[in-house]
């Protein structure tokens, strides 16, 4: 079995004990908005009740698109210079294209070498300006290192890491960590620039309450530099690591957010819908689904949103919220979409099968694999579609949906690989090892 977290519902315990704290108010303790001082009121959403969550100590409702927000002190971006331009991130950009960089194998690759991490590794290796690789483990540690497979530095933080490290051009990586914490690297010297602590989560506890400020949906840059991922709410914070504003949202936000066009901001969550967020952090409308959402939006260039769900569909959405098709496949849909320059739609499921989708919404082929695909599908230069599964396998499927090549990584693979532009291709597992292959 892969590296899976339990994602409990909320219990009635919980919710009573938000009651009694809203009862004596008085004597609760302040909120804490990304570590920016106390704040007098609720200090947690289940502090709240009939539905209400704890946004800027005060508890509001979540459908209000101006209460749900908390501001930083400039979500315009007037007195913020802008930062450094993203590089490389999960799925390859904002929008989550899912295309690589370079050209996959012809055929089997072999390995050149490997590099030990000291747990599961279910983020995406990313790949630097200078060719630098970056990836994270559950050991709770981010590795650097180099294109020959020298260890450049490791950063530690105190919980395990899922997300995928995100790199901008001045070399700064961004990672998140289950210590609910988004940290800025020096991706040179591997020393911390700074760290954003996220919501005010207890992040040893049990049940929700544990799990909900985990700093793992993304991080996802944009062209300005700022810094976009999910925890406790969909967080936008500055370059320099200060807040620039906050949608609170009822349930944990696992998945990637990813960046329209205009600057639109999409986002999943466990409450079942997906959201719209407007560049200054308002709601502009969700889109609600009867399951869970873990698959992070991929947003195609006509500006329609593929995403899937627990309830087994590939969804397409258009820019105003309105459903254009789904999909049904025989299991969840945790993997994220990815989209081809032709615009056809790949994307996993639980069922086993890997999914080719014309942008109509009509499914081309399936690809069955001998085990759940949880892993993100990618998309070289060459057409190729890489697709990792917890049969063990990472597959190479040509756009006529017949297989290529598959090589065996010794456990699941569940992060998507990468492809350096000399067509070098980076994979890790739940074996823990980073693997170089040609």
């Amino acid at each position: 079995m892969g590296a899976f977290r339990s994602r409990p519902a909320f219990v009635a315990g919980f919710a009573v004990l938000g009651w009694l704290c809203a009862a004596v108010m008085a004597a609760c303790p302040g909120a804490r908005v990304g570590g920016h001082g106390a704040m007098p009121g609720c200090g947690k959403d289940s502090d709240c009740k009939d539905g209400r969550v704890c946004t800027a100590g005060e508890c509001r409702d979540p459908d209000d698109p101006d209460g749900a927000r908390v501001a930083g002190s400039d979500p315009a971006g007037t007195s913020h210079p802008p930062g450094s331009p993203p590089f490389a991130m999960y799925k390859g950009d904002a929008q989550h294209s899912g295309r690589l960089a370079g050209a996959a194998p012809k055929k089997a690759p072999k390995q050149l070498w490997a590099l030990a991490a000291g747990g599961p590794i279910v983020g995406s290796p990313t790949v630097g300006p200078d060719e630098t690789i970056y990836v994270a483990s559950h050991d709770g540690k981010l590795y650097a290192a180099g294109p020959d497979g020298k260890q450049l530095w490791v950063f530690t933080t105190t919980d395990r890491i899922w997300s995928t490290p995100a790199v901008a051009e001045d070399g700064t990586v961004y990672v998140g960590s289950d210590d609910d914490n988004l940290y800025a690297v020096d991706g040179k010297t591997g020393r911390e620039k700074w760290h954003f602590r996220i919501g005010d989560c207890q992040p040893k506890a049990f049940g929700p309450e544990g799990v909900r400020c985990d700093a793992d949906g993304g991080p996802t840059l944009g062209p300005d530099g700022t810094i976009y991922l999910g925890g406790d709410g969909v967080y936008a914070v500055w370059p320099d690591g200060t807040l620039r504003w906050k949608l609170a949202t009822p349930e944990h936000v696992t998945a990637a957010p990813a960046l329209g066009a205009d600057g639109t901001v999409y986002a999943v969550c466990q409450d079942d819908a997906l959201y719209a967020i407007r560049a200054d952090g308002t709601k502009a409308w969700e889109l609600r689904t009867d399951e869970d959402l873990e698959s992070a939006p991929a947003i195609a260039a006509d500006g329609t949103i593929y995403f899937g769900g627990d309830d087994g569909a590939l969804y397409a959405v258009t820019g105003e919220g309105e459903v254009k098709w789904k999909v049904l496949t025989g299991g969840d849909v945790r993997s994220s979409p990815a989209i081809a320059a032709d615009g056809t739609i790949y994307v996993g499921s639980y069922d086993k099968n890997l999914y080719a989708v014309t942008p109509g919404g009509q499914v081309k082929w399936r690809f069955a694999a001998a085990d759940k695909i949880h892993a993100a599908p990618a998309v070289a230069q060459n057409g190729t579609v890489l697709i990792g599964s917890q049969d063990d396998h990472l597959y190479a499927i040509s756009p006529a949906g017949i297989l290529l090549w598959f090589v065996d990584l010794g456990d699941d693979v569940d992060s998507t690989p990468s492809l350096s532009k000399k067509g070098v291709l980076y994979v890790a597992g739940d074996a823990g090892q980073l693997r170089a292959m040609q």
